[in-house]
């Protein structure tokens, strides 16, 4: 079948939005309409090189939402008319990962990620007859995505689909650092150090779990005004006074801090603002190769680092809570989206995620 998509060639290189083709769905595996996909920095990382994500050529994308128009043998988890999410954290069931119940971990998942397919290796994108590579098992910067069964969440029909694409990365990664990487208590202090899609809903999630002060940290001044909507208390704008002492002021330091940047000089920030027997938690995506030279000091506190992946979700529990907390309004998502854009124009909404501007932009179909 032929359909529109936006093909990256390579590291550097432009979108072009151009007619592929896309095969039929294998046995596990579901065909989406993609209705709407977020431009997240993940597919920003890979754009730019900050790290190697997919082999190119390749299509890009993977925070998604659609229709299932349909199924491969052996799918009975999901059926045609279905509206679902994507994720990037799809899982086999069987590998080691899988029976210890860590899926998010799948290595099948993983080797196929790296190769640019599915779940036997291959892709099911093509451009005259030429292999297109699908990026992170989803590949949703086009009008239809073949992605695994299990990478697929239904939802509500209620639930609008442009809302619906953002949970299956940002909101997802956000409220769960929050909430089950970190585990905030009630009652705690909390800084989150960017304010970008993640960090929003790192401040949406401490809200959630009940902290009582929410210190927001970014260097935008308009983005911390969102962050005040999204459940921050305090704000610091990191241009005009030094966070780590501004955050002393405020609360005398923090019991959970966040990193949603992926820089070191915002890790580092993060990690002389946490209080005894607080704890850093690692969200933002460093580059590849990276390292971070931080004061050793502060562990005979007991403070404590951890890294963060996909806000260690368990999707079949996650997603309908974030779904039921935003039908009965506890959690904001219509306050994400800054633009919405077609596939013409998804470059233009790049050039401004690297300026930083803006919450999310959504390409909807």
């Amino acid at each position: 079948m032929k359909m529109k998509a936006a093909v990256l060639s390579g590291v550097g290189a432009r979108l072009e939005v151009r007619e592929v083709d896309i095969a039929p769905p294998n046995a596990g595996e579901v065909l989406v309409k993609v209705a709407a996909t977020g431009l997240c920095a993940s597919d920003l990382n890979a754009i730019d090189g900050k790290r190697k994500l997919v082999p190119f050529p390749a299509v890009i994308g993977h925070e998604a939402s659609g229709v299932v128009v349909e199924v491969g043998s052996g799918v009975s988890r999901v059926k045609i008319g279905d509206h679902v999410i994507m994720s990037i954290v799809p899982n086999c069931g069987h590998c080691d990962y899988c029976r210890s119940g860590r899926p998010n971990y799948c290595s099948t998942a993983g080797n196929a990620m790296a190769v640019g397919g599915l779940f036997d290796g291959t892709s099911r994108l093509s451009d005259e007859g030429e292999r297109l590579n699908q990026f992170l098992c989803v590949a949703s910067f086009a009008e239809y995505a073949v992605v695994p069964e299990s990478g697929t969440v239904v939802i509500p029909n209620d639930m609008p689909l442009d809302r619906a694409a953002l949970i299956s990365c940002a909101v997802i990664t956000g409220v769960g650092a929050a909430l089950n990487t970190a585990k905030v208590q009630a009652g705690s202090r909390v800084a989150v150090f960017g304010c970008g899609g993640v960090g929003l809903n790192i401040l949406q999630g401490a809200r959630l779990a009940g902290a009582t002060r929410i210190i927001a940290v970014d260097v935008s001044a308009a983005k911390l005004d969102l962050a005040a909507k999204f459940g921050a208390t305090d704000l610091v704008n990191a241009t005009l006074v030094d966070p780590v002492e501004a955050i002393e002021e405020i609360a005398g330091g923090v019991d959970y801090a966040f990193e949603a940047l992926g820089r070191e000089e915002t890790v580092a920030q993060a990690w002389k603002s946490v209080d005894v027997d607080g704890s850093l938690t690692l969200v933002g995506l460093m580059k590849n190769g990276a390292t971070i030279t931080l004061d050793a000091g502060p562990f005979v506190n007991e403070q404590s680092i951890k890294g963060c992946y996909f806000g260690s979700a368990n999707l079949q529990r996650d997603v309908p809570f974030v779904i039921n907390s935003y039908l009965s309004g506890q959690l904001l998502l219509d306050e994400l989206i800054s633009d919405r854009i077609d596939l013409n124009h998804v470059n233009e909404a790049f050039d401004k995620l690297r300026r930083g501007e803006g919450a999310r932009s959504v390409l909807v179909f």
